[in-house]
């Protein structure tokens, strides 16, 4: 600053305190990001995401989750978590996802998100008639004695979740939903804890049956 401004302000205190808490003495505030280019996201998506999520987002396969329709939020804290940072491990681990996203800039994965979040999902479907009682029991009421929530109670009645809080689960591949769920009861998926204590009550039974039932929401 300007020794001779500063004199004159020192010189009269109630400007002084004005300077001050106008914030005009202090470093300026981070910029916010950058509003998504859906076709930046589009390109990366079509380069990189294709080969296992479709160029849509819509998935072939159990192997691969459906990410279209998904939270742009949802999406872009994945990312970060895969994301390896240096003398960190990732939030969630996973090679595959780790080398993918490497080379994404911060910016480069909320054009990503924010593109498979504007893409329609492909509606499932539940395959098991027999355990669909039980995986809507689940789903809707819970497991009272387990201590186990209803998932409607996060995700909502559809599956459709809550942005920037819980991630869309209707119409997901049921393998997928249930190796997830497998996942985070076993530790071996930690970016979640509210999960893990949730997936830790669950059987096998359960959690297949619950992951069949959510595929056919929508």
């Amino acid at each position: 600053m300007n020794r001779g401004v500063w004199k004159s302000l020192a010189a009269t205190p109630l400007a002084l305190a004005c300077f001050l808490l106008s914030g005009a003495g202090q470093a300026a505030e981070p910029q916010a990001p950058a509003k998504p280019d859906l076709n930046r996201g589009q390109a990366i998506a079509s380069q990189v995401c294709a080969s296992c999520h479709a160029a849509d987002g819509n998935s072939t396969g159990g192997a691969y989750p459906k990410i279209a329709g998904q939270h742009a939020e949802y999406l872009y804290k994945q990312l970060t978590d895969f994301k390896a940072q240096p003398g960190k491990t990732p939030a969630r681990n996973n090679a595959i996802m780790a080398g993918m996203v490497a080379a994404l800039s911060d910016q480069d994965m909320r054009n990503v998100s924010a593109y498979f979040a504007s893409q329609t999902e492909k509606p499932g479907a539940a395959r098991n008639k027999a355990t669909v009682p039980l995986g809507e029991k689940i789903f809707r009421g819970g497991i009272a004695e387990k201590g186990v929530p209803a998932c409607a109670a996060c995700h909502g009645p559809a599956g459709a979740g809550m942005p920037s809080q819980y991630p869309r689960l209707g119409g997901q591949w049921a393998d997928y939903t249930a190796a997830q769920l497998v996942a985070f009861r076993d530790e071996t998926r930690q970016n979640n804890a509210p999960m893990h204590a949730v997936a830790s009550r669950l059987s096998d039974k359960e959690i297949k049956a619950v992951a069949d039932y959510i595929a056919g929401l929508r």
